[in-house]
């Protein structure tokens, strides 16, 4: 009895028709005139809006994209890939060893790695781990995707001494466990994976600090890699809190749901909340030891880094250290509407440096800096005018101007004041917890995560408004945030490492609203399977001061 047939229309190529239960790489194998117009390897797809691999087997009438290194879930099963590959052959030619996949680090992603009491990767332990990678590029090793029982699961990852594995699953109980295997490792299929080595065409590995990194090649050449440029003071942050994670044994999820199964969640609350204070505190000691000289902190990070509860919880700490903080909001130096500059797409571009009043806010911080007063502006949002309503501002003997926003590092808003009045200060959600020990969490989803519960809770957007905008929100990041790190006299981590156990409950009811026929439903699904690994953590658990708050609501802070 034949297979039932069914239509699948590529986006480059014609309609087919195929039986029922064919893989994709099959029909792109069978069917030639699927693959016009992909003259790429082919790393992942896009089945119906669902982000997929491509031994996905097609069952339904489908519209399909075939994903390359160009597009973005693309270069997700790139380094999705290479991080597993690294995994295979890091505990092949040095069992025991400690590695992990920590964070991003200058367009690449970079991994610890420790053998015994050695801490670090010696020159020829990267070597051999850069042949035993090539060769696995060059002999176009297969990495499979299948389903193995629990039970085998099980069996394998004790054999195999992975606690990080064992732990994911401990708190699961599905009868079969999705996993990927290249020779003899197995790692559990917590994303799209390439279907072989070879696909992923070109990489780097680079030694750095304690351990190394890995980039792959720029987007638009494969024979070409973008510069390796890392932000130490960044590196630092993540090192430190990685250490603390450590010390702590709250190094993956399984870790942190150990501690929720095992009701010892709420010592581990007051620990991450009491360490993140304690920063704060030691952060408002730097600055009041200059008092009398600095006048300004300037604070900048990207959407969703928690810089409003940050800067309100650094404020009081100043005052503990006898500095009064004065905030000036730069939202209130909005041009009027009209003089809004547009986007490539015509669009009014809020996040634009011009967008603000760049002669107004020179004037004031002149005169304030200089020991004037000055009458702050006020922007109605609703008129889209400025206003000036009565408010005035200097800076005294014990003062400090408090200003926050997206543009706080960029040297063009605050050109008129001497350098050594002002202290600058980048924040982000530098989470250390990874899902194991090769698949870390991305920090952006951090944020975004962060982002729609708060979108949801405080502007009624639902989420998928969120998914929508949230491009235009990287783009902007990427032109006039993370350029500005370089200029930052310290960094700060906000993130929390029980925080998206928080969040779960809030997103995943917004996320479900997305439906297989709206194009975001590829990222809302990817959100979906990254929070289900987590157990959720009651939200009177987490302290009124939290910066958490600041998404789910009561805040013992107003904003």
């Amino acid at each position: 009895m034949t297979n039932r047939m069914v239509k699948v229309k590529f986006e480059h190529g014609p309609e087919q028709e195929v039986e029922s239960g064919i893989s994709l790489s099959q029909i792109l194998a069978q069917y030639p005139a699927t693959k016009a117009g992909i003259d790429f390897p082919a790393l992942g797809a896009l089945v119906n809006n669902e982000f997929v691999s491509v031994e996905y087997r097609i069952e339904t009438d489908s519209t399909v994209k075939i994903l390359g290194y160009r597009d973005s879930y693309g270069q997700r099963v790139y380094r999705h890939t290479i991080a597993f590959l690294l995994a295979k052959t890091a505990h092949e030619l040095f069992p025991g060893c400690d590695f992990a996949v920590d964070h991003s680090l200058s367009k690449g992603l970079y991994c610890s790695f420790r053998l015994g009491d050695e801490a670090g990767v010696t020159k020829a332990q990267l070597a051999k781990l850069d042949a035993a990678l090539r060769k696995l590029f060059d002999e176009k090793t297969p990495i499979d995707r299948i389903k193995v029982t629990y039970d085998e699961a099980i069996a394998h990852f004790e054999a195999a001494g992975a606690k990080d594995k064992l732990n994911l699953l401990r708190y699961k109980n599905s009868s079969k466990v999705s996993v990927y295997k290249c020779g003899a490792f197995m790692d559990l299929a917590n994303q799209p994976l390439a279907n072989n080595a070879a696909a992923l065409g070109n990489y780097q590995l680079i030694g750095y600090k304690e351990g190394f990194v890995v980039m792959g090649p720029d987007r638009m050449d494969n024979n070409a890699f973008p510069p390796f440029e890392p932000a130490h003071y960044i590196y630092d942050v993540f090192k430190g809190h990685k250490d603390w994670g450590r010390i702590v044994r709250v190094r993956t999820v399984g870790d942190l749901n150990e501690r929720i199964a095992k009701k010892k969640i709420d010592d581990f609350i007051d620990v991450n909340e009491a360490y993140q204070e304690k920063r704060i505190a030691l952060l408002a000691e730097q600055i009041a030891q200059r008092k009398g000289q600095l006048k300004w902190i300037l604070i900048a990070g990207p959407s969703s880094s928690g810089k409003t509860t940050f800067s309100k919880r650094l404020s009081l700490q100043l005052k503990a250290s006898g500095m009064n903080a004065k905030p000036i909001s730069l939202d209130n130096y909005f041009v009027e509407r009209g003089k809004t500059p547009l986007d490539e797409k015509g669009e009014v571009d809020y996040e634009h440096l011009e967008a603000l009043n760049l002669a107004l806010i020179d004037e004031q911080l002149t005169a304030l800096d200089e020991g004037k007063k000055v009458e702050l502006p006020y922007y109605n949002f609703h008129t889209g005018q400025r206003e000036f309503r009565g408010e005035f501002m200097h800076i005294g003997p014990d003062d400090v101007i408090v200003l926050e926003g997206i543009h706080g590092l960029n040297p063009r808003l605050t050109a008129s004041v001497p350098a050594e009045h002002k202290f600058k200060i980048y924040i982000s959600a530098l989470t250390q917890l990874n899902i194991d020990s090769n698949n870390r969490i991305s920090t952006t989803d951090n944020r975004l995560i962060r982002r729609m519960v708060r979108d949801n809770n405080f502007r009624s957007h639902s989420a998928i408004k969120t998914l929508q905008m949230w491009p235009k929100v990287r783009r902007g990041e990427k032109t006039w945030i993370f350029p500005f790190q370089k200029e930052a006299d310290v960094a700060f981590n906000s993130a929390l490492d029980y925080e998206l156990a928080v969040l779960r409950p809030f997103a995943e009811p917004l996320l479900a609203e997305i439906k297989p026929s709206m194009p975001e439903y590829a990222e809302a699904v990817r959100i979906q399977q990254f929070l289900a690994n987590f157990l959720v953590i009651p939200t009177d658990r987490v302290p009124p001061t939290s910066v958490i708050r600041e998404f789910i609501g009561k805040s013992f802070f107003q904003y």
